[in-house]
Parts: C-alpha cells; sequence; structure tokens
C-alpha cells in the first residue's frame, strides 16, 4: 500500500469513528494527485551570503537556522510553481534591486495556465524597483505583486482567473491575491461534481451562506430557479459579481451579508439597507435548499436554527468535529442522504467534507 493510500484509509477511519452513533450512509471517497495538487505555495526566502533559496520551517519551531528546511522544488505545488521556481531565484539573483531585502514569496497557479507571484520585502518599494520587476515579470511571463509594511504594488493586475470543468461545463473564475481560493484544483473540481449531483432533482430556489467568490454557487445555479447567495468580504462579493456576469449566470444574486446577518433579515428580526439597495427581496424566493460552506468554527447556534428549516441542506465542511457538532442537531429534523471525505489535503490531518441532508 502506498504511503497516500494509507493517509487516506486513516482519514477514513478517522470519519467513521468520529460518525459514529448517527445513521450515516457509505462515505464517498475522492482522492487527490499524490503530487503537484497545490495551485497556492508560500516560502521564506532566506539569505547566506550571496546565496538566496526558498526555505519552510520545521512544524511548530520558532523560524531560524536550526529549523529551516530548504524548498529548492516542492512536489506538493502545481507542476508550473516548481517550473518557475528556479528561474525565479536564478532571475533575482543577479538584480541587486530585487534581491535586496526580499523576505518572502507567494504563488498563485491555474489549471488554465496563469501564474501571479507576490514578492514580499523589508524595505520600501520605488520606482527603480518597479522597473526592474517589471523588467522581471515580462521576462518570465507572469504577472507580480510587490509588498512591504503598507504598501501594494501591483505591476499589471492582482487576480488570476481559473477554468474549472464541471460535468464538461467550463466556469471561470477571478480568484484575487489574498482572498480565499480552494488550494486544489483537481480535487476541488470532484467536490463541485459532487454538490451537483447531491442538487439534482431538489429543483425550487437555492440559499447559500459564505459563498466566497461563488465557487460553489456558479455550477450550482445549473440545478435551480433561483440563487442568492451571502458573503461579507468586499473582496470576495467583487470577484463573485465579476464570476456571475461572465459565466452567464443571470439566475444568481448576491447579497453582501454575514450568515449571521442574513438570518436576522430571514426571519425579519432586522431590516438591512444593503437588501434594499441591492434590489433583493426574500419574498420573491421560493427556497427549497439551503447550501453551507461554513468556516472551521462551523454554522453558529443561530444560523443552524435557519438551516433546519430548510427540506434539503448541502453541508461542505473544513472542519469533521464542528460538522458533527452540527449533525447531532440536524440530524433530529433531518436524515443524512449522502456523505462524501474529499482529500483537499494529502498527507495533513486537515479533511474536507460533505453532506446531504433532506427533512424526515
Amino acid at each position: 500500500m502506498s504511503a497516500y493510500q494509507q493517509q487516506l484509509n486513516d482519514k477514513q477511519r478517522y470519519l467513521h469513528d468520529l460518525f459514529q452513533g448517527l445513521d450515516m450512509p457509505e462515505i464517498e471517497v475522492f482522492e487527490s494527485p499524490e503530487q503537484h495538487y497545490r495551485m497556492r505555495a508560500e516560502f521564506r526566502v532566506w539569505h547566506e551570503g550571496d546565496e538566496i533559496f526558498y526555505a519552510m520551517f520545521e512544524r511548530g519551531q520558532k523560524a531560524s537556522g536550526a529549523s529551516l528546511v530548504r524548498c529548492d522544488q516542492f512536489v506538493a505545488a502545481d507542476g508550473a510553481i516548481n517550473a518557475l521556481m528556479p528561474k525565479l531565484i536564478a532571475a533575482v539573483k543577479t538584480q541587486p534591486l530585487l534581491k535586496n531585502r526580499w523576505y518572502a514569496v507567494e504563488f498563485l497557479a491555474t489549471l488554465s495556465g496563469e501564474m501571479l507571484v507576490t514578492m514580499i520585502y523589508h524595505k520600501k518599494l520605488d520606482g527603480e524597483w518597479e522597473t526592474a520587476a517589471r523588467k522581471l515579470q515580462d521576462e518570465l511571463g507572469i504577472w507580480i505583486i510587490g509588498r512591504s509594511r503598507g504598501q501594494k504594488v501591483v505591476l499589471a493586475q492582482d487576480f488570476v482567473t481559473e477554468t474549472l470543468h464541471v460535468d464538461g461545463q467550463p466556469f471561470r473564475y477571478r480568484q484575487i491575491e489574498g482572498s480565499f481560493t480552494q488550494p486544489n484544483a483537481c480535487v476541488c473540481e470532484k467536490m463541485l461534481v459532487w454538490a451537483c449531483g447531491a442538487a439534482e432533482g431538489l429543483g425550487g430556489d437555492l440559499l447559500e451562506l459564505y459563498c466566497g467568490n461563488g465557487n460553489f454557487t456558479l455550477p450550482l445555479a445549473r440545478k435551480f430557479d433561483k440563487v442568492l447567495a451571502t458573503e461579507v468580504s468586499k473582496t470576495s462579493v467583487h470577484a463573485a459579481q465579476w464570476n456571475i456576469e461572465v459565466n452567464d449566470s443571470r439566475n444568481v444574486k448576491i447579497a453582501r451579508l454575514s450568515a449571521e446577518e442574513f438570518t436576522e433579515a430571514y426571519t425579519q428580526n432586522r431590516a438591512f439597507l444593503r437588501l434594499e439597495e441591492q434590489g433583493i427581496a426574500l419574498a420573491d424566493y421560493r427556497f427549497s435548499t439551503i447550501f453551507v460552506d461554513p468556516p472551521r468554527a462551523g454554522v453558529d447556534d443561530e444560523t443552524l436554527k435557519l438551516v433546519a428549516r430548510f427540506d434539503n441542506v448541502i453541508y461542505i465542511s473544513c472542519n469533521p468535529e464542528t460538522l458533527r457538532a452540527n449533525l447531532d442537531v440536524l440530524t433530529q429534523t433531518h436524515s443524512v442522504e449522502r456523505a462524501a471525505l474529499f482529500d483537499q489535503f494529502p498527507f495533513t490531518h486537515h479533511i474536507e467534507s460533505g453532506v446531504l441532508l433532506k427533512r424526515k
């Protein structure tokens, strides 16, 4: 048995044990590529005399020479990131303006072939740095952002455009530097296919909480009459609006509200001018289904009461322990019809999972 398969089996056993006492179907398992699966990677840039190289540090240890791990390559990262890593280092070594006080670097790649590189410095970035960085950007065929304390220098753009395929249908996503995106694009595609399969035949309208840049929203919109999605981050909302337009998802509206705020609006405990300004009237919707992809803390108690009011619940979780706690409540009124494990983060303890619940 390979090391990858062993760690995946361990995750399956962990979920099986965690869900003991619940009436659960067999868990569907979606594997990751064993290498080159991460579309994001971050490294310190370590300076030793005239030499510079990428570095990480032993887990749980203070960043220092004693805990340093040199990373000339990083097999977890996308192949395009690995191909660029030595080219970037070699180019910067010959450019004192770019090399001096270069502290860290972040790579953001896409399956569609785009690359954004954020170079982080411990110095003020001036016009000379910008000129040198523009030359480097053109030479390597990438986009570069420079950052230092209080500074963000965007040479061309601060985003990439990813294309993900769901059941043969392409969906384009603007992914903005510094905002959340799913790091494992291949597994993300599998998650989207699974979620759309779970939504098949449910009909009516969909409410989505924590929609981010619309990662799940756009494919799911093909399964429902209308979709109302909520997101509190302005950056994510702007990206989602662009994604909605470019994918011609005319049945989707975004409300810039947190899950807690939307709960107040939906239960008519509070009116929000933002909804009125966006032309959103909750009375226009006939929700059959709610989709939630909450942060690690899970769904808060008040929002969970809202979730329980829906006939169908599709729940994607990045923390199986808070999912279990939420299921202890939801299974009082709903049954778990489908369950899945998505190996977004191979060789780590992190588990991404999903469940479909239907009212009993």
